[in-house]
């Protein structure tokens, strides 16, 4: 144990400082970082990460094997076009390979034209808790429950989960919340899965995370475009990796996990809507192509949403 220890962490700290009086390599970004949680401060960090993280794991993973192969249902984003896979290559590491990658897309087996509707609300201010609290309440009211509800932020997810509950409780509807209730993550999912008529908070654990077929999850409302934060490591990698263009990319696959939760089986049902006017046409590639987008009101995104799932509800 104590040789374990000398062998990865004292050498860890020697390397370290010994990195400290040069100049940084020009493969990784470093910065110093407090921890903070809850206010308080717990921990200072000297951090040093590779700008692009995919040369490690090509390195150690892929290079090794005998062949490798990467799937992921948002591995591009809808369009479909050389620049998205081209930008798909760069975030498995796909230059970094020996050979060049053999590329398959494979069409959806759903009718998402028929099963889902996506819906942008331009009327409500994203600045205004109140305002988002009130769209989030109707929204989940009119779908009955079986609602996700998503945020970009911890604080936002507590102020509308404080702000809707009574209303939810007094409707019959459960409404479980991750950063309020005092369970894993898991086992708010489990408990989501297993009541039809439940609604859930979440942020971005919840979003990539969750696997709910059936009319459990048939509406899903998120707060705002999920744009990057803008701390160092990501305004280093975006210098490399294509700024802006760099940024849109992971908001559309972010957009796409997200309404990824809701189909997840050929009889699935479901309404998506995002409570941002804000939204850029040019993220909509991150919805399939034959989903036709609809930018409306507050009012009539809620009454498409009560009269899109009603049949469905019933079932």
């Amino acid at each position: 144990g104590i040789t374990r220890r000398s062998d990865m962490e004292v050498s860890a700290w020697r390397a370290m400082l010994q990195s400290l009086a040069q100049p940084m390599p020009p493969e990784f970004v470093d910065w110093f970082a407090i921890e903070r949680v809850e206010g308080r401060e717990l921990d200072v960090g000297f951090y040093r990460h590779y700008l692009d993280p995919t040369k490690p794991f090509i390195d150690a993973v892929a290079k090794p094997a005998h062949g490798i192969v990467m799937t992921s249902a948002t591995l591009t984003d809808g369009t479909g076009s050389e620049a998205a896979w081209e930008a798909a290559g760069q975030r498995v590491g796909a230059p970094h390979l020996i050979a060049p990658a053999l590329r398959v897309r494979v069409p959806s087996p759903f009718d998402y034209a028929n099963q889902t509707r996506v819906f942008i609300v331009t009327d409500v201010p994203r600045t205004d808790t109140a305002q988002v609290a009130a769209a989030y309440r109707e929204l989940f009211l009119a779908a009955g429950g079986g609602a996700l509800g998503l945020f970009t932020a911890i604080a936002r997810l507590r102020e509308v989960h404080k702000r809707i509950a009574p209303a939810l409780e007094q409707a019959g509807l459960d409404l479980l919340s991750q950063h309020v209730d005092a369970m894993s993550t898991a086992s708010l999912i489990d408990i989501f899965r297993g009541e039809r008529d439940a609604c859930l908070l979440g942020t971005d654990a919840i979003r990539d995370g969750v696997d709910v077929p059936g009319p459990a999850l048939r509406l899903i409302v998120f707060d705002r475009v999920p744009w990057p934060r803008p701390h160092l490591l990501h305004r280093a990698r975006k210098s490399v990796f294509g700024g802006t263009d760099y940024d849109d990319q992971l908001v559309r696959l972010k957009l796409k996990q997200a309404f990824g939760r809701l189909i997840r089986r050929a009889d699935d049902r479901g309404v998506f809507v995002l409570l941002d006017r804000q939204m850029p046409s040019r993220l909509l590639g991150a919805f399939p192509a034959e989903i036709a987008v609809e930018r409306v009101g507050l009012a009539e995104a809620i009454e498409k949403t009560r009269g899109f799932l009603e049949p469905y509800r019933s079932r």
